[in-house]
């Protein structure tokens, strides 16, 4: 799957950004609502190990499930097992959708 550049939530475009790793030990993904960034990792910083492409993928949907709740104004923003929950799903049913 291709990530995005940038896309729109609600009024707000965010620069979505795939990088090497992340600054933060033991992290896949981020989300900066004050900067309207995402920022999604290829590598791990615990052993150097790049990160399987559906784990990418789904660190994308992760972050951009995050964005979309805080725009909603929704409790579950911060609710990091829903957020799992959701995000994987969407990933799921994305990748297994078929147009022809």
């Amino acid at each position: 799957m291709r990530i995005p550049k940038r896309l729109k939530v609600g009024k707000r475009w965010y620069k979505v950004s795939v990088i090497d790793k992340m600054e933060v030990m033991g992290t896949m993904g981020s989300t900066d609502y004050d900067t309207a960034c995402i920022k999604v990792a290829t590598r791990s910083t615990i052993n150097n190990k790049r990160f399987k492409d559906e784990d990418v993928n789904d660190t994308f949907w992760h972050e951009l499930t995050h964005a979309i709740l805080k725009d909603m104004g929704s409790k579950l923003e911060t609710n990091e097992k829903f957020v799992c929950a959701f995000s994987s799903r969407l990933n799921n049913a994305i990748l297994s959708a078929r147009f022809k």
